[in-house]
């Protein structure tokens, strides 16, 4: 039995690395990305990779790609937009155990939604921290850390993130 499922797997390897020149986790290779988004309820032709860690209510709009590797916490609410890319190994959060952590779990953990506008790029490891409101059509540079509010229309990097320019409309 080992021997086939190991034989599969490399046909599936193979033939994955063929059509996309790629090569993804076991996961990736058995479930469609794109199943995964419609059981969730999620949008028209939005996909998810199998190894995202999906929490509490989390609800993403239509042709939103979810990359591998990504933390969606709505334990707290999440809405994520239309035409969204969310890199690999971005962290999106709605709630944090600071308080109960510090006070030895006497408090209990800090909840507050989180909003993700539509037309919206988050670069690779960028973390937004709950209660964040991201507008439409903003781009968030890898690796930022974003813990406040940003509009509408802006480019936005940097531990903490802050705004860096503005977004020009993309001719179709």
């Amino acid at each position: 039995m080992i021997e086939n499922l190991v034989s599969c797997l490399r046909r599936l390897h193979a033939e994955n690395r063929k059509k996309f020149d790629r090569r993804v986790p076991i996961g990736d290779l058995l479930v469609d990305r794109w199943e995964i988004a419609r059981e969730y309820g999620w949008g028209e032709g939005t996909t998810c990779y199998d190894n995202v860690l999906i929490l509490g209510d989390v609800r993403v709009g239509r042709h939103s790609w979810i990359g591998p590797n990504v933390i969606l916490d709505g334990s707290g609410g999440l809405e994520i937009g239309d035409y969204c890319s969310i890199s690999a190994g971005v962290g999106i959060y709605t709630h944090h155990t600071v308080r109960w952590a510090t006070s030895m779990g006497q408090a209990k953990p800090d909840r507050s939604p989180t909003r993700i506008g539509s037309g919206v790029y988050i670069g690779p490891n960028a973390i937004i921290q709950m209660g964040v409101t991201i507008g439409d059509r903003t781009i968030i540079g890898a690796c930022s850390l974003v813990n406040r509010d940003f509009p509408s229309g802006v480019k936005a990097w940097g531990q903490p993130a802050a705004i860096r320019g503005r977004v020009e409309e993309q001719a179709a």
